[in-house]
């Protein structure tokens, strides 16, 4: 199970849901990046559990609204964001799953220069150490 934490800046106000760390669910595991060009805290999809399906199935899917519903997830250059990963379902039918491994790139363009970023790393916008709030935001799975 994955954790979100609150992080706030006391000098400048910056407010930021990030796990602060490498963290990991069933479907998907993330690792916390700063943005230097958006001075932004991400968490970034590392990997993701995706359907494999084979041949026969393929074929099986071809006709029919099943089809539109029910397509593999490709080899993606960049990664989904967070959210749509965490909202990411399993589909019907697919008896195999992979791992696919993304880069660390920032969701607003891939041509940001980003870094990793931990909990005891100071605030992207003003150099301030960042405070936890001590519950999580959010449990994750």
């Amino acid at each position: 199970m994955g954790r979100t934490y609150l992080f706030e800046c006391s000098r400048c106000g910056y407010r930021a849901k990030v796990a602060g760390r490498p963290e990991r669910g069933s479907v998907c595991f993330v690792q916390t990046i700063v943005c230097k060009d958006c001075k932004e805290l991400y968490d970034a999809v590392v990997r993701l559990k995706a359907a494999e399906f084979g041949e026969v199935d393929a074929r099986k899917r071809e006709f029919g609204l099943r089809a539109k519903l029910a397509k593999p997830l490709r080899r993606a250059e960049a990664p989904p964001a967070f959210q749509s990963a965490l909202n990411h379902l399993a589909l019907p039918g697919a008896k195999r799953y992979k791992w696919m491994e993304f880069d660390l790139s920032c969701p607003k363009s891939a041509r940001h220069r980003v870094a990793v970023w931990k909990e005891t790393d100071p605030c992207p916008r003003c150099g301030v150490c960042l405070e936890k709030h001590p519950l999580p935001f959010r449990i994750w799975d």
